[in-house]
């Protein structure tokens, strides 16, 4: 498949089986995320590879803070399982800094941009994944779990595999004529 028809077509895939990326395929989902736009060169991003006992570790964390959080034992077991959606999950931290030229909001989309990059370059080797994000990017112990400061914020959890359907259902674009004007 070709850049274009790559874009045109992108879709998630939130059914996810081994194999993860690895080897020169997670070096080139890596490579792309760090050529996200970055006005300032203030390279915004931070990933960590959650992967093999991560995901359990990550699992831990979860569930202990759903029963801390008093939730019933249905979302206590969501929680739990939520590693395990995918064989592997980048989180993206947006690692922002004070800057007079470039404020923190394109800072965050500097790195939300590194998320989309990641997924397209996943989806050129044969893989897909999904973008989520939810309570847990706000959830203060799992940003101290992956290293945020109080300036930085968690733009997403990019859930990585081999997509179970193969042959995915194409999407309907929208009608473009909701969506853009000229000026």
């Amino acid at each position: 498949m070709d850049a274009l028809q790559l874009l045109i077509n992108r879709r998630s895939a939130s059914r996810l089986d081994e194999p993860a990326p690895a080897g020169d395929a997670l070096e080139n989902i890596l490579n792309a995320g760090l050529r996200a736009p970055d006005h300032g060169a203030l390279q915004p991003w931070r990933f960590t590879i959650v992967s093999g006992e991560g995901r359990e570790r990550f699992s831990q964390l979860l569930e202990s803070i759903a029963r801390q959080e008093g939730s019933d034992e249905k979302a206590i077991a969501k929680a739990a399982k939520a590693p395990f959606r995918a064989p592997m999950i980048i989180t993206v931290v947006a690692h922002c800094e004070e800057s007079v030229k470039v404020p923190r909001w394109e800072q965050l989309i500097s790195a939300g941009c590194a998320v989309m990059a990641m997924q397209m370059a996943a989806l050129a080797q044969g893989f897909n994944g999904i973008w989520r994000s939810g309570a847990w990017t706000e959830n203060e112990q799992v940003r101290q779990a992956f290293g945020c400061r109080p300036q930085d914020a968690i733009v997403g959890f990019l859930y990585l595999g081999t997509p179970q359907l193969k042959a995915c259902v194409p999407v309907t674009a929208p009608d473009k004529q909701d969506f853009v004007r000229y000026f």
